[in-house]
């Protein structure tokens, strides 16, 4: 028999614990090691037990602490060691999560896995902000696409395809490639008045969120001082974003009840 280990490649979802499946909770509570991601949050780290060992290996843009060929290496070598491991990644493991490349290290390897899918934060942030991904009548599809390309390489995408009135558009990690995003689907016909938001921390009790339109948006985030994590939509459904808001109305009820003087 194989003295090799086990791989569950775990999505933690957008940031909050409570958002995480029945599933991911138990296989953290069964793990000898946790490989995880700079983008899990504290809350999630914290239903690790105290005695199981954890090695982070986030990576943020510019600032790769580990390479991803690194990160394959490490859980490859604790699997051949015997390990029961969670790889423990924010979202959903195949949504801009670099998890099909690991898959196919621990295969290359004979190792067995199981992937258990993640709340992507497309899906936390926006209902978290109030933003149906889909509406009838305002949007007829989804477009997810990244804001970054490895390696600093040139966002080289088809604009003309994406710019679509009719579409909600989530973009990832697209903070350092904004400007070039919204000149690039406004040259492409969509209407500089589209509804956008940008979403910071989402599902965390440190989430912000602009809510603007697609011409403004670069403006109103640096005015906001948003910084990475940012989700940003874009599409007609962020017209709701007021009407169906919950979540930041309770931030800011709990806010007050922490700093009001009861006399």
């Amino acid at each position: 028999m194989s003295n090799k280990g086990f791989v569950s490649l775990v999505g933690a979802g957008p940031g909050d614990a409570d958002l995480m499946t029945v599933k991911a909770v138990r296989l953290l509570q069964q793990a000898d090691v946790v490989v995880y991601d700079r983008l899990v949050s504290a809350d999630i780290l914290n239903l690790i037990p105290t005695d199981t060992s954890r090695i982070s290996v986030g990576k943020e843009v510019g600032k790769h602490c580990v390479p991803q060929e690194q990160i394959n290496e490490i859980i490859v070598s604790l699997a051949n060691a015997g390990n029961k491991i969670v790889r423990l990644k924010g979202g959903d493991p195949y949504m801009f999560g670099r998890g099909g490349e690991e898959v196919l290290a621990l295969k290359k390897h004979d190792i067995a896995f199981e992937v258990v899918p993640g709340i992507t934060a497309a899906s936390g942030c926006s209902s978290y902000s109030g933003i149906p991904l889909t509406h009838r009548g305002l949007s007829r599809r989804v477009q997810f696409i990244t804001g970054h390309f490895n390696d600093n390489e040139p966002l080289d995408l088809n604009w003309q395809s994406i710019a679509d009135p009719d579409s909600t558009l989530v973009i990832y990690m697209g903070l350092s490639n904004l400007p070039l995003a919204v000149h690039s689907l406004i040259d492409a016909g969509l209407p500089a008045s589209t509804p956008a938001a940008a979403i910071q921390n989402g599902t965390t009790l440190s989430q912000q969120r602009v809510i603007t339109t697609l011409d403004q948006l670069d403006d109103a985030i640096r005015q906001k001082k948003l910084q990475a994590p940012v989700m940003i939509i874009i599409g007609k459904v962020v017209s709701l974003a007021d009407e169906l808001d919950w979540f930041q109305c309770s931030l800011e009820d709990a806010y007050y009840e922490k700093n009001v003087i009861h006399i």
